[in-house]
């Protein structure tokens, strides 16, 4: 029953101008291997995306070691925490000590004693498979003695009990690691059909509905060089949880297999399989002293660096910033110097390097798909991104919309909300133009009566210049001038 009124009232209604809500532009899901031993669970570090805003929470989660070679995560971990100080990141590690092809059995051995001490020299050790024995007593962790693993990735024994103190040496056997049992099958994963648990790069399709980010970047530096993995990393781009679009870096392998010289790399991007204008690919690989990353992380930490400074508005392209390496190098760490004239090669066959121009910076613009494409929007990446990123910001916004009335006060403020935030883009030059419009003609009848309605979106990031020409001409009137005084 209606309460009866005498006076004068307020009410409220909702805003209709809706506040948007953002996902972050170069979030990098990286896919690959980590020391897990090292991990503070290893249990759980297998095919489960981890989110780590820290090197600390990174190496709480997977593990960490300079190892780029057999822990290839590590790459990332380090070039964004290390030399970018990026943050988030979500690292998908595929090695795992619950499938005996990533894992080997050592046999039992003699370790000596010292100063209540033993070390345990086999590597990547998983501390919970530890058997110690005092001549052929099991000794209980914990209790009898403790483990960890050194700097140097041996396991130091150190013993607590009074009887295990009595030792001169140990019989110690193990289960370690064996990272060279991961395969690319691993790293593109799939789905068990009697579990329905997901490895690999099938785990994309829990960012979003367990950790309510959207991947920006995905990537599988140490991987992404093997056209299978590329081609499942291209392929999972499009339309993640039915909606979403995001980008890949994949590497042209930097040896025999792939390039080792810039003149090769054509036919190896053609042998790769990148042609997709929502990747990006990068030959050869950077070092930073010793440490050799794959370019493509490299490149992704640079990105995300970018966007960053940017108001993670992903308008800027990556291209002619600090790299922050110190060479470009093959696989077994040749140093390749790729002069400006070579490296323009590169990036006419749609493959982005690396020059030295007093100090190294990333160098090219283009996406995969140049040149078989030339549409603004399909060949630059920054135009791309922009593309991609815009229209992932659109589908949480007005997601509290869905299954209202779709009137016209609901079509007014999409398009109102949607247009002020364009003219923010505008004002703060991240794009030439952009607008958002209900057209009538893209409305027909039978879509609202589907109720389907349909808005059209207008915009024009700004592409990269990437030359800059300065036409010189001699000046014979300015020498006439100076010599005769303008003629008189």
């Amino acid at each position: 029953m209606a309460t009866y009124q005498h006076g004068v009232y307020n009410q409220e209604q909702a805003t209709s101008l809706t506040t948007p809500i953002r996902s972050s532009a170069a979030l990098q899901v990286i896919f690959g291997t980590a020391p897990v031993h090292l991990a503070d669970d290893p249990t759980k570090a297998a095919n489960t995306p981890k989110l780590c805003y820290s090197f600390a929470e990174c190496q709480a989660a997977v593990g960490y070691s300079d190892d780029f070679k057999n822990f290839t995560l590590c790459q990332s971990i380090d070039a964004n925490f290390r030399v970018f100080n990026n943050a988030p990141i979500i690292l998908v590690n595929v090695l795992d000590p619950g499938n005996s092809k990533h894992t080997k059995n050592n046999e039992e051995e003699d370790c000596a004693v010292a100063n209540g001490q033993a070390v345990y020299t086999k590597p990547y050790v998983l501390l919970d498979t530890l058997v110690v024995k005092k001549d052929t007593t099991p000794l209980v962790a914990e209790t009898d003695y403790t483990a960890a693993h050194d700097d140097d990735g041996n396991v130091v024994i150190t013993l607590i009990s009074e009887t295990a103190k009595e030792a001169e040496s140990l019989s110690v056997s193990s289960t370690s690691l064996n990272p060279t049992g991961v395969t690319k099958e691993d790293v593109v994963g799939g789905v068990d059909t009697e579990t329905g648990k997901e490895t690999g790069l099938e785990l994309v399709r829990q960012i979003y509905p367990k950790l309510g980010l959207v991947p920006g970047l995905l990537l599988a530096p140490g991987w992404s060089h093997d056209p299978v993995v590329a081609a499942a990393l291209q392929a999972k781009t499009g339309k993640i949880n039915g909606n979403f679009d995001c980008n890949t870096y994949l590497d042209i392998a930097a040896d025999s297999t792939g390039a080792t010289v810039y003149t090769a790399v054509k036919t190896a991007k053609e042998k790769l399989g990148a042609s997709s204008s929502h990747a990006a690919v990068f030959w050869p690989k950077g070092a930073v002293g010793e440490k050799i990353y794959c370019l493509s992380a490299m490149a992704a930490a640079e990105t995300a660096a970018t966007d960053a400074a940017n108001g993670d508005v992903p308008h800027e392209s990556p291209s002619n910033k600090d790299l922050k390496i110190t060479a470009t190098v093959l696989d077994d760490g040749t140093e390749v110097a790729l002069d400006q004239e070579q490296a323009n090669l590169l990036n006419g066959q749609g493959v982005i390097t690396a020059i030295n121009a007093n100090g190294f910076k990333l160098w090219g613009n283009n996406t995969a798909a140049y040149p078989s494409t030339t549409d603004p929007k399909d060949r630059w990446l920054a135009v791309r991104r922009f593309f991609d990123w815009d229209g992932n910001n659109f589908i949480p916004t007005y997601f509290q919309k869905v299954d209202k009335p779709g009137n016209k006060r609901l079509i007014q403020s999409i398009v109102d909300s949607q247009n002020i935030i364009g003219n923010g883009y505008v004002a703060r030059d991240y794009c030439a133009g952009y607008r958002l419009e209900f057209k009538e003609d893209e409305n027909p009848i039978t879509d609202l009566l589907d109720g389907k309605l349909t808005t059209h979106t207008y915009l024009a990031p700004y592409i990269p210049a990437e030359k800059i020409v300065n036409i010189r001409e001699y000046d014979t009137a300015a020498l006439e001038a100076a010599l005769t005084g303008g003629g008189e």
